[in-house]
């Protein structure tokens, strides 16, 4: 019987596992080497989408994911965190535009909602773009998507879940005996003996895995996230322009993304991670032309995270075969996964049978 559970990792994925094994009846210790969302989840876009996943059964997951946020955005009185304000997409070049045009057909096919707008259709949603730097036509509208903010997410997971918390004390053994994990060691030296392990680790996911003896591909990314000052532009919706990606972000505050300036970021021989200044004026000059009320905005802060992405790219979720007390919830696209994902391996965790949901998603198949 499982009373006890050791939930690695204090992002989206920690948080949500951890408050549904509470929920559940379930003693929880949640560990982490930082702070909560002091990792990935302090540092990512969190568009909330299935927009063009594949394969389906990920298509299906991330919807019943971004319905997960919708109904517990709706059941919480002054839940402030998630945003579904849609999504506007559109190409820049003929490439572009014929990949636009398959990924609306396939997600229409799958009873997934999206639209073709025109330029003045767009403008009454987002009044404050540039025209001139909108097509004429063919605007991809998904208007379930949107965004949430991770942190707020977390801390209210946390708060309501009840669940002991350890922070800035990394994991650094993981105890096998008899082919079942029975406890997790600490750098501070302390032992939390366990009846059951979630690795939610994120980047680290590996190294966790590691410890207990189980190899977990990953093929991590960065990505680099700019915060403007706050500016007078009225835009309440996630944009996928040819050269900027933006959403709101608070208190007037957009944050800018391309894929492009990804690999601007640079490891230091200090460790530390730089961006190359250049690539963030392009960016910036992206944001300005599509939002000219941008002109007069400034980068507040720039940051860097990092995208856990398991070797095939699709997420890993549940118990590990040889390892049964040992459960994975590792992916990237936490932010949209990581409510309904996590509850299906908390309830597996405690003993329900969530093999439909979980079979495309098991440690297994690497």
């Amino acid at each position: 019987m499982v009373e006890h559970v050791v939930v690695i990792g204090a992002g989206v994925y920690g948080a949500a596992v951890s408050a549904e094994l509470a929920r559940r009846g379930a003693r929880v210790t949640v560990v982490d080497g930082g702070a909560p969302a002091g990792g990935t989840s302090g540092a990512t876009f969190s568009w909330t989408n299935s927009c063009g996943k594949q394969p389906r059964a990920y298509h299906d997951l991330s919807v019943a994911s971004m319905e997960a946020h919708a109904k517990l955005a709706h059941d919480v009185p002054g839940s402030d965190w998630y945003h579904e304000g849609g999504n506007l997409e559109w190409g820049g070049s003929d490439d572009e535009c014929e990949r636009l045009r398959r990924k609306v057909a396939m997600v229409s096919s799958y009873g997934y909602e999206a639209r073709w707008l025109t330029r003045a259709d767009a403008l009454r949603l987002e009044p404050d773009m540039n025209p001139a730097q909108l097509p004429a036509d063919e605007i991809a509208y998904f208007p379930a998507e949107g965004w949430i903010e991770p942190t707020r997410l977390i801390a209210h997971l946390f708060s309501t879940a009840g669940v002991e918390r350890i922070w800035h004390d990394a994991v650094t053994g993981v105890d096998v005996s008899g082919g079942r994990v029975t406890s997790v060691l600490l750098a501070s030296g302390q032992r939390l003996t366990a009846d059951a392990v979630v690795n939610c680790a994120g980047p680290q996911a590996d190294h966790i895995a590691d410890l207990a003896g189980l190899d977990l591909p990953m093929r991590n990314t960065r990505g680099v996230l700019v915060y403007t000052s706050p500016a007078a532009v009225s835009t309440s919706r996630v944009v996928h322009a040819p050269q900027v990606h933006l959403r709101p972000d608070g208190a007037g505050r957009l944050l800018l993304h391309t894929h492009d300036i990804d690999g601007a970021a640079q490891v230091l021989d200090t460790g530390e991670i730089s961006v190359e200044q250049t690539a963030v004026d392009r960016l910036m000059a992206a944001g300005r032309a599509l939002y000219p009320g941008l002109g007069a905005a400034s980068v507040e802060s720039i940051r860097v995270g990092e995208r856990p992405i398991p070797g095939d790219g699709l997420p890993v979720l549940g118990r590990a075969p040889d390892l049964p007390n040992f459960h994975f919830a590792v992916s990237h696209s936490g932010a949209t996964l990581s409510l309904y994902a996590g509850a299906l391996v908390a309830a597996e965790v405690l003993g329900e049978d969530r093999t439909g949901e979980l079979a495309p998603f098991r440690f297994e198949r690497f």
